[in-house]
């Protein structure tokens, strides 16, 4: 194979199911290109995401040095807005930054929406400049502008879609921009319409609402999942939409007649009695995206860590080989890589700065060829991406667009053995820092008889290899000592009881 020929071709009519699982607290939504799972969603009854929700909120504190303020709009922590969020004002001009200090003071009611979820310590993210979202678009109630997305190509359906929208807006006689989204495509005009007066209903419901209700109140919430996904994504190329509960499958269906009414026979109900993710192999799936390690075909593999500050990725040639020389061998592997790569930031839903360490190639044209590869892939993902060159080190920076937790995130919390660190301490490092703590102990006060208390392996470890520095320190301290084998303790947990 020729070194032009290694990039590996993507499907051009992949085919795309959705689907949804329900269950108790918690609803799963699974987009899956030719089988292989793509993106996963999670919406929880307790701690969904609130991206997209618009509250009245109430101004906590005005920061003026970092031209922000926090605002309190019901949630746990107190939600963050910054002057750039903030739609300008008619009398103000590109020459003149506007001041935060001049638009908000403590205790003024605002109108926000969440923009991105809270993410660790840091709270919501919020902007004032508004977005409603319907079937075929987005209204914008303080931004005159009409756009088109980017994922419609075709110039002649743009202007159509342009001219359409505009033409309905100065018949209905609205105020704000839309944007047509991409399951716009082809939408006639009548629906166009009647998605227009809809929101319109909408946002002169939440403007009423704004003036009657206390600050910290929600007055606009998104739709549940499995409707979303009917709305944000059931286009043409979408074969199946298929959920395994029978009350939000009806749900669906009254949607689609409403408002899709030529895709309702792709909302699917899955009855089979093996688990509709179990059955698609979505479950396999998601706990391999909870791995730092991503086998490659070539008998390479990636190393994810995800850490505060930014994600890194990096690129292994495994226990490949190759067949003509060194340089095809990394090659390859880092073409393989770089679409997996595209693939796992999608699935695991990372963003922020990412770093790929390629492995190190010599042939500029080589290196193209991967920077090519992996821009391509990383066309089909719906969330804005950045993709800088390759530095002299084989390095590639990445920024994505972060709205909301990372997989990781969502499922996963700090192990409470290792505080997060992602390892533990050895059993011999724990018991040397055992000994240590009861020559201490002997030192700070009289002590003679004492009570060790640990985790089971620890007890065996001080009975058995340690057994001679054990009783050495024994000894050595003096002290009379009974062991206790504590089965709730972790690893690197131990505790002296003086008896």
């Amino acid at each position: 194979m020729s070194a032009s020929s290694m990039a590996i071709p993507r499907t051009e009519e992949p085919r795309i199911e959705i689907l949804v699982n329900v269950s108790t607290g918690e609803t799963r939504a699974a987009h899956l290109e030719n089988g292989v799972l793509q993106e996963i969603h999670v919406q929880r009854d307790a701690t969904g995401s609130v991206v997209g929700n618009i509250y009245l909120g109430k101004v906590q504190r005005v920061l003026a040095g970092m031209q922000a303020a926090f605002v309190d709009i019901g949630l746990q922590r107190a939600a963050f807005l910054q002057i750039s969020d903030m739609v300008r004002r008619p009398a103000e001009t590109q020459d003149v930054a506007p001041r935060i200090q001049n638009r908000l003071s403590q205790g003024d009611r605002v109108l926000v929406q969440v923009s991105k979820d809270a993410m660790s310590t840091k709270g919501a993210r919020l902007t004032t400049d508004l977005a409603i979202p319907s079937r075929f678009l987005v209204y914008m109630p303080y931004n005159p502008r009409i756009g088109v997305s980017a994922r419609i190509e075709n110039e002649a359906e743009r202007d159509r879609l342009s001219s359409a929208v505009a033409g309905i807006r100065e018949e209905l006689g609205l105020e704000g921009g839309f944007i047509v989204r991409t399951v716009g495509d082809g939408a006639p005009h009548h629906a166009l319409a009647a998605d227009m007066r809809f929101l319109a209903t909408v946002w002169k419901d939440i403007l009423t609402q704004s003036r009657i209700v206390a600050p910290e109140t929600l007055l606009y919430g998104d739709l549940a999942l499995p409707i979303r996904m009917l709305r944000d994504m059931l286009t043409p190329d979408v074969a199946a939409i298929t959920i395994d509960d029978e009350d939000a499958w009806r749900e669906m269906v009254a949607f689609t007649q409403r408002f899709a009414p030529e895709f309702t026979d792709r909302a699917l109900h899955y009855t089979k009695p093996v688990p509709l993710f179990s059955q698609y192999g979505v479950e396999e799936a998601i706990e391999r995206a909870l791995q730092p390690k991503v086998p490659l075909r070539s008998g390479g593999f990636l190393i994810i860590e995800q850490t505060e500050a930014m994600v890194t990725v990096d690129v292994n040639t495994g226990g490949y080989v190759g067949t003509r020389s060194l340089e095809q061998t990394v090659l390859r592997t880092n073409v393989e890589a770089a679409n997996t790569v595209a693939r796992q930031l999608r699935l695991r839903n990372l963003g922020g700065i990412i770093v790929i360490d390629f492995i190190d190639m010599v042939d500029a044209d080589h290196k193209q060829q991967v920077l090519a590869a992996l821009r391509d892939a990383l066309d089909a993902d719906p969330a804005k991406t950045t993709v800088g060159d390759i530095s002299p080190l084989g390095l590639v920076e990445i920024t994505r667009k972060r709205t909301r937790e990372s997989l990781q995130q969502l499922m996963c919390s700090a192990c409470e053995a290792c505080n997060g660190r992602g390892f533990i301490k050895t059993g011999e490092t724990v018991c040397f820092a055992l000994f240590r703590e009861m020559s201490r102990l002997t030192r700070a006060r009289a002590a003679e008889e004492l009570l060790i208390l640990a985790a089971p392996d620890i007890i065996g470890l001080l009975l058995d290899e340690l057994s001679g520095a054990f009783n050495a320190v024994c000894t050595e301290t003096g002290l009379s000592v009974r062991l206790q084998a504590e089965q709730l303790y972790t690893p690197e947990q131990f505790d002296l009881v003086v008896m």
